[in-house]
């Protein structure tokens, strides 16, 4: 017998005052945020803090973004239950978690060894099976699953990866923080007829995309 979720009413107030409250709308998006147990992916010493509004630590410098940034991200890609998606950055596999609820297939790269093994074992438990993690530089991409019908880069770039709009299918869409640590635009790219399409959506503030070096465990 499944025991009840003592989160449960924790993210139903995080759906209706963080996300719902300031826009967000799409069905598909708040039904998976009201879904997947976000105090899962983060550290013990956080979970008392796993549904505020804001990000939070999980290690080698890196963080789990604030859901409604998270949200407002999943809602402009309009992910179809057919999609195949790559993700940079898997972080703590929060958002890959939820990519998994809403496409076919979810790829996803972790510079950082530790974080990735982590959030494999997570999703695992959790039984997230139609994803597939990779350890890598997540600037290149991930070409043997390409095309790809969106992208979604958790790190900010000093400007669009080339690799990754290589990657994205005609008419697919990626969303991708871009600027400075304290002057980033979320912005959503678009391909058609090979040519990149921007819109940019609104300010935010993520960890930098790291090109080159990979971190990984010490076999030492």
């Amino acid at each position: 017998m499944q025991l009840p979720d003592p989160f449960t009413a924790q993210r139903e107030e995080m759906v209706r005052t963080q996300l719902e409250d300031r826009g967000i709308e799409d069905l598909r998006v708040l039904d998976a945020m009201r879904e997947v147990p976000r105090h899962e992916f983060v550290l013990p010493e956080f979970i008392c803090q796993a549904y505020d509004d804001h990000p939070l630590p999980i290690g080698a410098g890196q963080t789990i973004s604030q859901p409604y940034i998270v949200a407002v991200m999943l809602q402009h890609l309009a992910l179809r239950p057919a999609d195949r998606t790559l993700e940079v950055g898997t972080g703590s596999g929060y958002v890959t978690a939820l990519l998994a609820r809403l496409c076919a297939e979810v790829y996803s790269m972790e510079r950082h060894a530790p974080l990735a093994a982590s959030a494999e074992a997570t999703l695992q438990r959790l039984g997230y099976s139609n994803v597939k993690l990779q350890v890598g530089d997540g600037t290149r991409g991930w070409p043997e699953h390409a095309p790809y019908d969106a992208i979604l880069v958790s790190a900010a770039a000093h400007e669009m990866p080339p690799a990754l709009f290589d990657q994205l299918r005609e008419g697919g869409q990626m969303i991708v923080p871009v600027g400075p640590p304290f002057s980033q635009e979320l912005r959503l790219i678009t391909k058609e007829k090979g040519k990149v399409g921007i819109r940019v959506l609104e300010g935010c503030r993520f960890v930098p995309l790291v090109e080159g070096t990979v971190e990984r465990v010490d076999s030492g």
